[in-house]
C-alpha cells in the first residue's frame, strides 16, 4: 500500500507548483522600467545625446564665426587691401581706415555690392589646389603632412618643406586669383573657374620667357611665394600654440581654485571647449598678417606687373586706372618703394586690414556669447533629466522580478503556495508518511 500511495501523493506534491504555461505570460514592463538599471541607461543616454547637442552646438558656432569670417566676410576688406598695395603712383596711402570710408560709399555707389566679391571662387579654388598639392605630395614622398609637438625637430623641417613644395606648385594659380580680386568690373568681364584654370596654366607656360616684357616669369615668383607661405603658417601655428597653452593654463588654474573651495571639480563649459580654438585662430592669422605686410605688398605688385591689370582708382572711387611698373624683381621691388615712397609705401592699404580684423573681432564677441547663453541654456535643471526616484531599502529592485516570476496567476495556486511557507519546513518523505497515517 505504501509503495502505491506514495508515487500518487508526492505527484499531488509536486502538481502544487505552478506550470511553464502560467509563467511565460508573465510581463515584467513595469519593473524594467522602474529598475535602478535602467534608470542609469535612461541617464547615460540623455548624457550623451546632451554632450552631442553640445558638440554640434560648438561646430556650428565655430564653422560660422571662423571660417565664414576667415574666407567670405573679410573679402572685400581683402579686395581693398590689395588694390591699394599694387596702386604704387596714389595719393592716399590708405595706412588708416578713416580714409577709406568715403571710397567705400564711391565704390558701392558706382559699381554695386558685386565689386567687393569679385575674385572669390578663385580665391577659394587656389586655397584647395593647396591641399590637393599637400596630399600628392604627401602620398608620394615621406614628408609628413601632419605633425605634433611631439614629433622630432626633423620631422617639421621636412612637413615644412612639404608646404614650400605645395606653393611653388600653386605660384601660378595664386597670381591668376590675385589678378581677378584686383582687376576693375566695369572694364573686364567676369572670369569663371575655367578661365581660371586657361589662365593659370598659361602663367606657366610663360616659363623662361625673354626679360624684355614686364611680365615677369613664373620661376622669379616661386621662391618669394614659398617663403611668404611657409612664414605666414610658422607665425600662425606658433601664436595659435601660444594661445591655446595660456588658455589651459588658467582654465586649470580656475579648475584648482573652484576644487578646494567647493570640494568637487568643475565641468568643462562650451565656451572653454571651442572658444580658445577660434581666438587663437584669430590671434595667429593677425599676427602673420600685421608682420608679413610689407613682403605682401612687394609680392602682390611682382604679381601685377606686367599683366595689363586695370584697377578701381582708390583716391577717387569713381574712375580706373592701369598698373605699369617695371620691377627686375622681389629686391629691386622693395628697394624701389623705400625710396620712392618711404617706409609707409610697404603699408599701404593697412586700414583695409585693420577693418577687416575689426569685423572679425566683433564677430567674435558675439560667438562669445553664444557660447556663454547656450551653454547656461543647456546646463540649466530645467533641461537636466529628472533624477531616478529612490526605491525602498527593504525591497530591493532586482528581488522584485524574481518574486513576480515565482508568483503564479491563478489565486488557488497562490493560496497553496502560502499556506506551504508557513508550514515548518520538511522533506518530501516526512510529509508524504504523515499524508498516509492522516
Amino acid at each position: 500500500m505504501g509503495d502505491r500511495t506514495f508515487p500518487r501523493q508526492l505527484k499531488e506534491v509536486k502538481s502544487v507548483g505552478p506550470s511553464p504555461s502560467d509563467l511565460q505570460w508573465i510581463q515584467d514592463n513595469p519593473d524594467y522600467f522602474g529598475s535602478l538599471e535602467n534608470m542609469n541607461m535612461q541617464e547615460s543616454k540623455s548624457g550623451s545625446t546632451s554632450d552631442q547637442l553640445q558638440a554640434a552646438t560648438g561646430y556650428v558656432i565655430g564653422v560660422t564665426s571662423s571660417i565664414f569670417a576667415e574666407h567670405i566676410l573679410s573679402h572685400p576688406f581683402i579686395v581693398l587691401r590689395r588694390q591699394c598695395q599694387v596702386h604704387h603712383n596714389g595719393v592716399w596711402y590708405h595706412n588708416t581706415p578713416f580714409t577709406l570710408v568715403t571710397v567705400l560709399v564711391q565704390l558701392q555707389r558706382h559699381q554695386g555690392m558685386s565689386s567687393s566679391w569679385k575674385g572669390i571662387v578663385s580665391v577659394l579654388m587656389s586655397k584647395g589646389i593647396l591641399m590637393v598639392n599637400e596630399t600628392v605630395i604627401s602620398e608620394l614622398t615621406p614628408l609628413p603632412k601632419e605633425v605634433t609637438r611631439h614629433s622630432s625637430p626633423r620631422k617639421h623641417l621636412e612637413h615644412l618643406l612639404l608646404k614650400g613644395l605645395a606653393y611653388i606648385l600653386a605660384t601660378p594659380f595664386l597670381a591668376t586669383s590675385f589678378i581677378e580680386t584686383i582687376q576693375a568690373d566695369i572694364s573686364s568681364d567676369k572670369p569663371g573657374p575655367i578661365d581660371f584654370i586657361k589662365e593659370g596654366v598659361g602663367r606657366v607656360m610663360g616659363w623662361g620667357m625673354p626679360q624684355t616684357t614686364r611680365l615677369l616669369p613664373v620661376y622669379t615668383l616661386i621662391l618669394p611665394t614659398a617663403m611668404m607661405g611657409v612664414s605666414q603658417y610658422v607665425i600662425v601655428q606658433v601664436a595659435r600654440a601660444t594661445m591655446l597653452s595660456s588658455f589651459k593654463q588658467r582654465e586649470q588654474e580656475m579648475r584648482d581654485k573652484s576644487t578646494s573651495v567647493d570640494g568637487k571639480e568643475q565641468e568643462e563649459s562650451l565656451y572653454n571647449k571651442y572658444f580658445p580654438e577660434m581666438m587663437a585662430n584669430f590671434a595667429g592669422n593677425l599676427l602673420a598678417d600685421v608682420l608679413l605686410f610689407p613682403l605682401e605688398t612687394v609680392l602682390h605688385r611682382l604679381y601685377a606687373q606686367g599683366t595689363r591689370t586695370i584697377i578701381d582708382n582708390l583716391d577717387t572711387g569713381v574712375d580706373v586706372i592701369p598698373i605699369s611698373t617695371n620691377y627686375q624683381g622681389f629686391f629691386d621691388c622693395f628697394r624701389s618703394i623705400l625710396v620712392e615712397e618711404g617706409i609707409s609705401g610697404l603699408y599701404r592699404g593697412f586700414g583695409a586690414l585693420i577693418l577687416q580684423y575689426a569685423l572679425q573681432a566683433c564677430l567674435l564677441k558675439f560667438s562669445k556669447y553664444m557660447f556663454e547663453k547656450v551653454s547656461k541654456e543647456l546646463n540649466s535643471p530645467n533641461s537636466m533629466p529628472p533624477a531616478p526616484t529612490s526605491m525602498p531599502p527593504t525591497t530591493p529592485v532586482k528581488q522584485r522580478s524574481a518574486d513576480r516570476l515565482n508568483q503564479p496567476r491563478h489565486p488557488e495556486v497562490a493560496g497553496q503556495q502560502q499556506q506551504r511557507a508557513q508550514q515548518p519546513q520538511t522533506s518530501y518523505m516526512e510529509q508524504a508518511y504523515r499524508n498516509q497515517r492522516r
